[in-house]
Parts: structure tokens; sequence; C-alpha cells
């Protein structure tokens, strides 16, 4: 595996072997998990070349603490990527990738950014957008991977590549979970396993809620935030039924797997997310 610092050096090497290939490309944060392991494979089954970027963005954090506090070991991670045999791993500075005093781009992701997310972290996917328009213009990858934990981020970063212009598929990878259902999430590196245990409960609604999908949208509203006013470490920040097509809220169910429930909570103060395609 190669691991580049700037992208003047990974071009020049990506430049050479990149001719008539295809390449496979995976950004993420670090605190790697199995989640982005599997977007590696996924990428190196179906690419000639997989690149996986580590970088954390400090336009898309709304709460400075959450950015200071954001797991890091860029060795460990390292040594899961190469025994997953990535190809290439870019490990940028601020100033590889931002000018001096540069900010978040504007986006225009109409209703797909409106709600949820958009909602409870404002500027987060102008930051998001921000870094993985600039990461795709420097790769110029045949495929992306991302995975369907970050439902919202997934459907946005499809309508960013269209927005562009950009002849990259964008690949969903399935959510990987914990034992017990927890969505894994490289905060859960913050938790207690008392606090995975708990937390297990975002999982078991959503797991309810596909197996009741016939008691309807308004029951199963009230069944989630009943369930978690019983938990007095748990917090629900929002549960929302929402159309795949717009991120939008629905009242009644579309056809099948045209519909997703999310939510977002917070446990210990870390905040955790995860929904079901339906």
């Amino acid at each position: 595996m190669k691991v580049f610092k700037n992208k003047i050096e990974m071009l020049s090497h990506l430049n050479i072997c990149r001719a008539g290939k295809s390449i496979g490309f995976t950004p993420t944060m670090g605190a790697l998990h199995d989640g982005h392991l599997s977007l590696i494979k996924k990428s190196k089954n179906e690419c000639d070349i997989t690149i996986c970027s580590i970088f954390i963005n400090p336009t898309q954090f709304n709460n400075a603490n959450d950015l200071q506090n954001y797991p890091k070991n860029l060795k460990r991670d390292l040594e899961k990527l190469d025994a997953s045999k990535c190809d290439i791993t870019y490990i940028p500075e601020v100033c590889d990738l931002y000018e001096k005093n540069e900010g978040a781009k504007k986006f225009n992701f109409g209703e797909l950014s409106s709600g949820m997310e958009g909602k409870f972290r404002p500027e987060h996917f102008n930051g998001m957008a921000t870094i993985v328009e600039k990461l795709f213009q420097i790769i110029r990858p045949t495929k992306a991977f991302f995975g369907q934990k970050d439902l919202q981020q997934l459907q946005i970063v499809k309508e960013l590549a269209k927005q562009s212009r950009a002849s990259i598929k964008i690949i969903g990878g399935q959510t990987i979970r914990e034992k017990n259902g927890l969505a894994k999430s490289s905060r859960n590196k913050r938790l207690s396993k008392r606090a995975i245990n708990e937390a297990t409960l975002i999982y078991k609604c959503l797991s309810y809620c596909a197996k009741h999908k016939e008691k309807g949208i308004p029951e199963l509203n009230i069944f989630i935030q009943q369930q978690f006013k019983k938990e007095k470490n748990l917090s629900l920040e929002y549960v929302e039924f929402v159309s795949l097509k717009n991120m939008q809220p629905i009242k009644k169910w579309q056809a099948k797997n045209k519909n997703a429930i999310c939510i977002a909570a917070y446990i210990n103060g870390v905040r955790l997310i995860d929904n079901i395609i339906l």
C-alpha cells in the first residue's frame, strides 16, 4: 500500500498507474471500523485500483468539541487498510486541501438537505460536500463508496455528482452492525460497554418498525417516542419517516424500498444516527 500526505505526490503516482484502469475511492475521517473496511472490500471487488482518504474535515463540524474529540488512531487505521489490501491511502493536512481562511462552499441540494441532519447540524452538508467535491476533482474516481448508515449524506453525494456532471458512480454500502445491532460508527469508540448495550434501542426500534410496518407511520412514530422516554441515558433528537427520493417526511408508506426511517439520538453526550429502508 502506498501512503501519501500531499496531493502532488499522490497524483504523480496515480497518473502513472491509472491508465485504462477503474478507480474506486472511499473518503473517510479515520477511526476506521468494519463498516469502512466493507467499503474497501467492495471497491477491491469492483475496481482495479482502490484509494482511501483519511481526513477529519473541519468545515463539516458545527460543534468545536465534536471536532476536538473525534477519535483518531492513524497507525491502527493504516494497519487495517494495509491488511485490506487498499492500494493507495491519502492522508492530507488541511493546507493540502483548503486555501488559507477558506470555508465551506455553498451548495443547493434542495429538499434533500433541508431536514434531519440539515436541520440539526447547520452547514454540515455544505462542509461535507465541499471536501467530497475537492477529493473527487483530485482523484477522479470511477466509483465512490459511501455507507448507508449516513443515508441522507449518501443521497446528497449522489446529487453532488449529478450537479457537478462528474462521471462517477456513487455506490452505497450496507450498514455494518455490532453484535447487538448497533450500527458501527467511529463514535462508538467513545462509548462504554454499558452505553453500547443501551444504545441498541435505536436498532430495536427500527427492527420493530420493519416487523410491524402494517401498523402505519403515526402509530410507529408514537411507539419510538415512547421507547426513548423510558430510557434515562438516551435522548431522541429526531425520528423521521421519509421518502428515499427526497428525504422529506411522509405520512403513509410509498412503494417497497422507497421509504426510510431515520433516527438520531444522544447517549452520554455521543451522537448516534441510524436508519432502515423499507
